[in-house]
């Protein structure tokens, strides 16, 4: 299955290779291609080179939920919780937060 879309935002990374979006925005097109591993390492890597980049966080935990690794999913959101108090974004605190409790909630 081709995807414009993800070899447009590929294009776009060659010319933008730190362009933490770009990656997300790749990761994500993986995730609709049910290309999880694909998706997981970029997410990952992402993680580790760009840890400000709050958006990584609830996408890496929900797929860690998926992939029923649920102890990195529960560190993922915890570490997200904790950057998006730093940064003041009350949104993505909240969605964290939710989907903390209800992954708790369904162990």
């Amino acid at each position: 299955m081709t995807n414009n879309r993800l070899e447009q935002l590929k294009t776009f990374l060659q010319e933008e290779p730190n362009d933490p979006f770009l990656h997300y925005s790749i990761a994500l097109e993986y995730l609709k291609l049910d290309e999880d591993q694909k998706a997981l390492k970029i997410f990952e890597n992402l993680m580790n080179k760009q840890p400000e980049y709050l958006p990584t966080y609830y996408h890496l935990g929900k797929l860690y939920e998926k992939l029923l690794n649920t102890e990195e999913a529960i560190k993922t959101y915890e570490k997200g919780i904790l950057l998006a108090r730093k940064q003041q974004n009350k949104r993505t605190f909240r969605e964290l937060n939710e989907a903390l409790n209800n992954l708790r909630s369904d162990i």
